[in-house]
Formats: structure tokens, sequence, C-alpha cells
């Protein structure tokens, strides 16, 4: 373990073994950093932060302070980053409130400089954000989705796995896996083939989910009419369970097609 003399690390604080905690990191007394974490210069870790084993936290990221809601009654909470995963510049990740009791990163995601995620919000493995994203509160993330920068996700959205959605974008409905969104109001423009394909998805089930999107998102404008004609005209298939489950799980309901 090696902590600067500089830092701020509170005696009631848990750090596992080779923990390196840089100047001017103030770690607070609820917190539990796993072996061999980097906490960076000017870091915070405040009550209710927990970070896995190998994560990098860098400056100026504050991981743990309380909701910015006014609901929010003084609960207890969490705010926790899996293992292998990197918090760069400034993010701030917030604790949750009673709802959820815990905001979470999963294990080997990436969030870049100036991202902020509200509490409540549950974001999978292997998750990409990309600079200055902005998620409000209980939102939830699949794993291996990618944020490109700028984009601003609207409350207690759910965002599928496998999707890709364009820098900049509003995001104010559910996007369902596997699938390519942009445009304002957003909305499909395609499948993640190119993403699905680098993590080893076989030809024949990258073609049974575009089957899938092509009567969903091209062919119908009505959602419910759309998910019937693929359940009487396309085979099962675990890609068409996932899609399925999803749509249906969107009361809110789920982004536009091509044709809308």
């Amino acid at each position: 373990m090696s902590i600067s003399e500089l830092a701020y690390v509170h005696p009631d604080a848990k750090l596992g073994k080779n923990v390196v905690v840089e100047p001017f990191a103030s770690i607070y007394a609820d917190v539990v950093v796993a072996e061999g974490a980097w906490i960076g210069p000017n870091a915070v870790l405040m009550d209710g932060a927990r970070i896995g084993r190998n994560s990098r936290i860098f400056p100026g990221a504050v991981i743990g302070a309380i909701p910015q809601d006014l609901k929010f009654a003084g609960e207890y909470t969490t705010a926790e980053v899996g293992e292998g995963t990197t918090i760069r510049e400034c993010v701030t990740i917030n604790r949750g409130t009673a709802d959820r009791t815990k905001t979470s990163v999963g294990n080997n995601c990436l969030l870049m400089a100036y991202v902020h995620l509200a509490h409540d919000c549950i974001v999978g493995d292997n998750v990409v954000i990309a600079n200055s994203v902005n998620l409000a509160g209980h939102v939830t993330i699949d794993d291996w989705a990618i944020l490109e920068g700028n984009v601003a996700v609207q409350q207690f959205i759910h965002i599928g796995a496998h999707s890709f959605i364009a820098g900049a974008s509003l995001v104010r409905k559910n996007v369902p896996p596997y699938v390519k969104a942009a445009r304002e109001p957003l909305s499909y423009v395609g499948v993640n083939v190119v993403g699905l394909r680098r993590r080893g998805f076989a030809d024949a089930a990258v073609t049974r989910i575009e089957d899938i999107y092509r009567e969903i998102f091209v062919r119908n404008s009505n959602v419910d009419r759309a998910v019937q004609n693929v359940e009487q005209t396309l085979p099962p298939s675990p890609e068409r369970g996932t899609i399925l489950d999803f749509i249906r799980n969107s009361p809110r309901g789920i982004m536009r097609g091509l044709t809308e």
C-alpha cells in the first residue's frame, strides 16, 4: 500500500493491498477500496463509496456525494465502482436513494472526463461512456453499451446491451439492445453490426437481429403490431427473446423507427 503524506484518509476507511493514494486525495470514513486500486490526486471518495479491485480513479473525480434529489432524506446508500473500471477526470457519481439504495458501475467500464451519474443509476459491465455524458436519476445501462460524448439521458431510461448512441443525442425513450441510435428525436439508424462482430456474434445471429429490427423499426410504425409480426413470422432465438422482453418491459415506450 502506498498512501501519500499529502492525502487525507480517514482511519476508519478500509483499503486493500497494493492500493495507491496520490497527494491531495480525500477518502472518507465509510469507504472501501479493494486491492490494487489507484486513487489519483484530488480525487474524493465520500461516505458510501465502494471501489473495486484494480480500478483507477483520476484527478477531480467525486464518488459518493449525496444525491441531488430533494426527496433524499439521509437514508444509507452507496456509490459502487466495479473491478478494473476507469473513472476519468472530474467524473461525479452520486449515491443512491431509497429507490435502489445504490448507484453502481460494473466491471471493466470506462467513464471519460466530466461524466455525471445521478442517483440510482445502474451501469453494467464493459460499458463505455464518453466525455460529458449526463445521466439523470434511475437510468439503467446494460452490458457493452457505448454512449458517445455529450449524450444526455432522461430519468428512468433503460439502454439495452450492445447498443451504440451517437454523440450529442437526447435520450427520452428506451433504447433496445443491439442497435445504433442517432438523430433528433432519437431514432433507430441500424444494427450495431461492427460492435456485435467485435464481441464474437456470429453472422447468423447478426442476421437474425437485423430481421427482427427490420420488422419493428422499418416495416411498422405500430410497435405492438410489429412485435406480433415478429412472433408470428420469425423463428424463436435468444436474440428474439432478448429484444421482445426488452420491449415488453418498456412501459414508457422505445425510441422511434426509421419510418415515423
